[in-house]
């Protein structure tokens, strides 16, 4: 993990690596803690070079690189535009706390001496943000030659002093050594999600799962398909038996609470990879399908850095692990299943098997562990990337408290989402001639008609479900971020600490 620490102005050493320096359209250089120091110098030496040589490098996003003289020692410097001071935003932030990564890797300045061009405490976290999650990589099926095997990645060997007041290096370095933890469990998620279909399987998604037990409070059971089967949670067993790597059950059990409070509730989808099953998927971009496990992998993500983060909650994550293949043994439509909590299910397409899945976890986690309220995140239907594009997550549920809250969390960490309706009109499309309820509800408002679908598993306990199908991984349309390269996301993992933490009144 790259290594971030505060420093005050007159302990860094400016002749080592870059010093980086923020400047806006409106107000030049942002300065908020240099008074009288070195670094007062070398600001003056900038503004000498005049306003209309720096306009263009004060648009937002723009850089470039100096050279200047301080005490006969060369000073390298990277000018980073802000645009308007009225218009940065914690997002705003982010993304430059990413180009500033990304720039210097470029330039290969593994030392980053940053001036805070920041006086808002809250802004801390999305910068530091920013500057680690744009160094992410996945490059372990990548051949590496002799020579480089040893060879450690630029995110390894960076340093960054962020350069601040002396009243806030305490608090600067508490909010930089929380937001290093969050940011390990993303690239923890994403690793996962990124991992191809032939080394994450269900059973090593499970073992995965299991390595969260070397942290405090967390315990970590694993249940294989016969256990699933006796426990009468069908839903999982059909998706899972057309594949010869067999359905598990992960339930991750942190406590760090009063033993009589009780838990949150949290489920992810992890279909290791989506065939479609009989109803076979087209095969382009079938590939892509290996991501059909993000909601599982962010809810492992989650787990992870609340139980680094020693959150005084408790916390339940279930994650049902399945793969979805086409074979003589697989599930088919028109069959109808009974599910763990008696509903039966008329299957009319194979390819809508995330529900069922999630439905039996949903039901059997409410029965078993009697949470508070209860978040599900699933990459679950195309339908809502053809409603709100790649940028944009649904949110659906049946308590508005919750998912006001989530959303005022969405906004502080960048995560967009937009909340869809659950009108009664909407269960009318699921209702069967043969059974409870049946899989798919048609063409119309598919996104909401699959929520309609799981709220039969949840009755009145508060719930919020995440349609994460465009926002999981980068995909077209996907906006450029610095802070998400291609691929894997970790997308909700931030929203969701960030939740936890400001809302133990729930």
């Amino acid at each position: 993990m790259v290594k971030i620490t505060t420093a005050s102005p007159d302990k860094v050493d400016l002749t080592d690596g870059v010093l980086v320096v923020g400047v806006t359209e409106d107000e030049g250089i942002r300065n908020f803690f240099v008074k009288d120091s070195r670094l007062s110098h070398i600001i003056k030496q900038i503004d000498s070079f005049g306003q209309e040589r720096l306009n263009n490098i004060k648009k937002y996003g723009k850089s470039m690189t100096l050279g200047l003289n301080l005490d006969n020692s060369p000073i390298m410097i990277l000018l980073i535009g802000l645009g308007e001071s009225g218009k940065l935003d914690s997002d705003r932030i982010r993304h430059i706390g990413g180009l500033i990564s990304l720039r210097c890797k470029e330039l290969n300045y593994e030392k980053i001496n940053v001036l805070k061009f920041f006086s808002e405490s809250g802004l801390t976290e999305s910068f530091v943000e920013g500057l680690v999650l744009a160094q992410y990589e996945f490059n372990n099926f990548k051949e590496q030659g002799s020579e480089t095997e040893q060879k450690q990645s630029f995110f390894e060997k960076c340093t960054i002093n962020m350069i601040t007041g002396e009243s806030q290096l305490e608090t600067d370095q508490i909010q930089i050594n929380k937001t290093l933890v969050v940011c390990e469990a993303v690239f923890f998620s994403r690793d996962l999600a990124n991992s191809p279909p032939n080394y994450i399987n269900p059973d090593a998604l499970a073992a995965h799962a299991k390595s969260l037990e070397s942290i405090d409070n967390i315990d970590v059971q694993i249940f294989d398909q016969d256990q699933i089967k006796q426990m009468g949670m069908n839903g999982i067993i059909s998706v899972g038996k057309g594949s010869q790597n067999e359905p598990k059950l992960i339930v991750v059990n942190y406590n760090n609470s009063k033993s009589n409070e009780k838990p949150i509730l949290l489920i992810g989808k992890a279909v290791t990879f989506d065939t479609g099953g009989i109803s076979i998927k087209p095969s382009d971009r079938m590939d892509e399908m290996k991501f059909d496990k993000s909601g599982g992998c962010t809810v492992l993500g989650i787990m992870k850095a609340v139980g680094n983060l020693a959150l005084p909650i408790n916390v339940i994550a279930i994650i049902p692990a399945v793969e979805n293949m086409p074979s003589g043994s697989s599930y088919r439509p028109g069959d109808i299943i009974r599910m763990y909590n008696g509903k039966t299910v008329e299957v009319l397409n194979t390819d809508a098997e995330g529900r069922m899945i999630l439905a039996d976890a949903l039901a059997f986690g409410i029965s078993k562990y009697s949470p508070k309220y209860v978040v599900d995140f699933a990459t679950l239907t195309g339908a809502c990337i053809i409603a709100l594009g790649t940028n944009v997550a649904g949110i659906i549920g049946n308590n508005d408290k919750l998912i006001h809250g989530l959303i005022s969390a969405s906004k502080t960490t960048g995560e967009k989402i937009w909340q869809l309706p659950l009108f009664e009109e909407y269960f009318d499309l699921i209702k069967s001639n043969v059974a409870s309820i049946k899989n798919i509800g048609g063409r119309t408002g598919g996104t909401i008609t699959a929520a309609a679908f799981l709220s039969k598993f949840v009755d009145s306990v508060p719930w919020a479900h995440f349609d994460i199908a465009g926002t999981a991984w980068t995909q077209d349309g996907t906006a450029e971020r610095s802070y998400n390269p291609k691929g894997a996301t970790g997308f909700g993992i931030r929203l969701l600490l960030n939740y936890l933490q400001n809302n133990n009144d729930f």
